[in-house]
C-alpha cells in the first residue's frame, strides 16, 4: 500500500492484489437497497468509528483529519462519522452533520443505532486501540464487528510485540473479520505478522498522514524564533509516559557544558490524566526542572491552541524532541508533523521513529537516557550543517506522508473493496 522510503510499494499494485483476495461475510446477508452512495451520486461513502472532536485526544484529532483527507472540497466521496463517546461527552452536542451516531460506552442501545446508522455506507473504518472501546482491553467492539453488514476496514493504531492473551483474541477478532487491517508504518506491519499470524495480502501500510507546513516561523501565534536561545520543542498531550523528566535532564546535562537551551513543552494534561490527578505530573516537572537548576530555560505551556497557531509554534522550534518511554509505540501523529515541518527531530528508539528517521530526518536515542538525548541536541543544535542535511532530508520524507496523498490511498483501498464486493 502506501508506504514511504526506497521499497515502496505502489497503491495501485496492492489494490489490486486485494481484489483477489476472498473477503470475510460480514453479519448481514445483502447489503442495504439504498446505499449512501446511491442516495448521494457519491464516488464512494465511507463512515470512520472512533473518537472525534471535541473529545481532545489524539486519536480523536486524527479521525478527524482523515475524514477531510477522504472527502476534501468538491470530491465526489463523502466520509462520516460514528462518534465513541463517554458519559461526560455525551452530553456535548454533535460537532457536526457528519456525525451521524454516536455510540455511548458500554450502551447496547446506542451500538444498535450505530449498527444500522452505518449499514448503508460501502465500508466502515474502525479505529482502533485497547483502551477505546469498552470491557478488558475494549472487547465491547467485537459486538460492534459481529454486527457490521458493510466491509470492515480496521485501522490498527496500536500494535504490540507481546500481547497479553485477551489483547490477542480481540485482535484476531478483528482482523479476520476485516477486509483489510491499515496500519501506519511497516514496523506495525511486521509486528502484526509476528504475534498475530494475519495474512500478509490483508495488510496495508498508509502513512499516518499530516500537513504540509514548511516555511519561517509567522508573524501569527507564538514565535519561538524569537528566543535568545535555541528552542527545543515537545507537543501533544501531557502525563506520565511522556519522557518529559529525561527531556529536563537532557536540559540541564546541555547547561553544565555551557550550551544553553530553552526547552518548550506545549500541551494540556491529558484529560483522563487531568480526572485522575489533576496537575500533580506537571507540578513534579515544574519542580524537577528548579531542582535541576533549570527552572529559567524549561517553560511549561497549557495554553489551547488552534490548528494554525500550533503550526506557528511548531515552525519556530529549532528541533522537535520525542523522549517517549515507549518502546511499543508504532505511530505517531507528533512524529509525522514534525517531519512534515521539516524540523530536525531528536527521538527516542521507539518503533515509528526508528523507521521514519533511518534516512536522516533525526536522530533516535536510548529511552530513559538524558545524557544521549543531551549530545545528540548537542549536535544538531551545534552544527548548522548537520541541522541542514536533517531539514532537507525531512522535506524529502514528508511528501508521501501528507494528507491529500494519505485520502487517496484510502479512496483507493475502499474503491478496491466496493468494486470486489460488486463482483461477489
Amino acid at each position: 500500500m502506501v508506504a514511504y522510503g526506497p521499497e515502496t510499494l505502489t497503491t495501485e499494485a496492492h489494490v489490486r492484489g486485494l481484489e483477489a483476495v476472498p473477503q470475510p461475510a460480514r453479519g448481514a446477508a445483502t447489503r442495504a437497497s439504498t446505499s449512501v452512495t446511491d442516495r448521494t451520486g457519491a464516488g464512494g461513502a465511507v463512515v470512520l468509528v472512533g473518537t472525534y472532536p471535541p473529545t481532545a485526544c489524539g486519536l480523536a484529532t486524527f479521525t478527524s483529519n482523515l475524514r477531510a483527507a477522504i472527502s476534501p472540497p468538491g470530491s465526489p466521496w463523502r466520509a462520516d462519522v460514528a462518534q465513541v463517546v463517554d458519559d461526560l461527552e455525551l452530553r456535548r452536542p454533535r460537532s457536526g452533520g457528519e456525525v451521524v451516531a454516536r455510540w455511548l460506552k458500554g450502551d447496547g442501545a446506542s451500538l444498535r443505532r450505530v449498527l444500522s446508522a452505518v449499514a448503508p455506507y460501502d465500508a466502515v473504518l474502525l479505529q482502533h486501540e485497547y483502551g477505546l472501546y469498552a470491557g478488558a482491553d475494549g472487547e465491547e467492539v467485537l459486538e460492534l464487528v459481529d454486527g457490521l453488514e458493510p466491509p470492515l476496514v480496521a485501522v490498527v493504531h496500536t500494535a504490540l510485540l507481546r500481547p497479553s492473551p485477551n489483547q490477542r483474541r480481540v485482535l484476531d477478532r478483528i482482523m479476520a473479520a476485516a477486509s483489510v487491517v491499515v496500519v501506519q508504518s511497516r514496523a506495525a506491519r511486521d509486528r502484526l505478522l509476528a504475534a498475530h499470524g494475519v495474512e500478509p495480502a490483508r495488510i496495508a501500510v498508509i502513512p499516518h498522514g499530516a500537513t504540509a507546513n514548511f516555511g519561517d516561523s509567522g508573524a501569527e501565534g507564538d514565535n519561538l524564533a524569537a528566543r535568545s536561545a535555541p528552542t527545543v520543542l515537545t507537543w501533544g498531550l501531557l502525563g506520565p509516559g511522556k519522557g518529559i523528566e529525561h527531556a529536563i535532564g537532557a536540559v540541564a546535562i546541555l547547561r553544565r557544558r555551557g550550551f544553553v537551551v530553552d526547552y518548550v513543552v506545549a500541551g494540556q494534561t491529558h484529560p483522563k490524566v487531568q480526572a485522575k490527578s489533576g496537575e500533580r505530573y506537571r507540578h513534579r516537572l515544574v519542580s524537577l526542572a528548579a531542582e535541576l537548576g533549570v527552572g529559567d530555560r524549561v517553560s511549561f505551556d497549557d495554553a489551547y491552541r488552534d490548528w494554525g497557531e500550533l503550526r506557528s509554534l511548531v515552525r519556530g522550534a529549532d528541533v522537535v524532541l520525542l523522549p517517549y518511554d515507549s518502546t511499543d509505540q508504532v505511530s505517531s501523529g507528533v512524529l509525522v508533523e514534525a517531519i512534515a515541518s521539516a524540523k530536525p527531530v531528536v527521538a527516542t528508539r521507539f518503533p515509528h521513529a526508528v523507521e521514519l528517521l533511518s534516512h536522516g530526518a533525526g536522530i533516535t536515542v536510548p529511552h530513559r537516557d538524558s545524557a544521549a538525548m543531551a549530545d545528540a541536541l548537542e549536535l544538531v543544535l551545534g552544527d548548522p550543517e548537520t541541522a541542514a542535511r536533517m531539514r532537507a532530508a525531512a522535506r524529502r520524507e514528508a511528501e508521501p506522508l501528507l494528507w491529500p496523498a494519505v485520502g487517496a490511498a484510502y479512496r483507493s483501498l475502499v474503491g478496491a473493496l466496493t468494486r470486489a464486493r460488486r463482483a461477489g
